[in-house]
């Protein structure tokens, strides 16, 4: 198997410049794009395929304004599990995946053992959402919350 170091140092300064164009925009034009990192339509389309292919490009989707519906409380929530076994890192990783509210999740090697990205109305949802479902979630034993009073920088933050 091909280490991800070595993957990544396969890319050309071509692929490098497709990357940087999709991510920016992932309805650009083939012809657009072409233009922009200096290829024809028929190699650059080759190569973005490739890219697709190999996973560099996992897909395409909206970005959405979470403001805009209602969704302007952020919360990093700091989770500490009773029981850190595989079948525990299991039941709980699963768990989460049936919580909309929960936008992200990391295991951390840290004081804790996993940290969350939450999403929800406001405080009074949030604080519903904590005491009924997250504390909930199997082997939580104990979780840190902190409230973002503003984005600087990240995916939900629009040019």
């Amino acid at each position: 198997m091909i280490s991800r170091r070595a993957q990544v140092g396969t890319l050309d300064s071509f692929d490098r410049k497709i990357i940087d164009a999709v991510s920016q925009d992932g309805r650009i034009t083939m012809t657009e794009l072409a233009n922009r990192v200096g290829l024809s339509k028929t190699p650059c389309h080759a190569r973005l395929k490739r890219l697709e292919a190999d996973g560099y490009v996992l897909g395409y989707r909206a970005l959405l304004d979470p403001i805009k519906l209602g969704l302007e409380h952020v919360a990093f929530v700091e989770v500490k599990l009773s029981d850190t076994r595989a079948p525990a890192l299991a039941a709980f990783n699963g768990a989460v995946q049936a919580l909309p509210e929960i936008e992200e999740c990391h295991m951390i090697a840290g004081n804790f053992d996993y940290l969350l990205k939450v999403r929800t109305t406001g405080i009074t949802d949030y604080r519903i959402f904590l005491g009924e479902e997250l504390s909930a979630l199997p082997h939580v034993a104990q979780t840190s919350t902190y409230v973002a009073m503003e984005a600087v920088k990240g995916t939900a933050i629009l040019d």
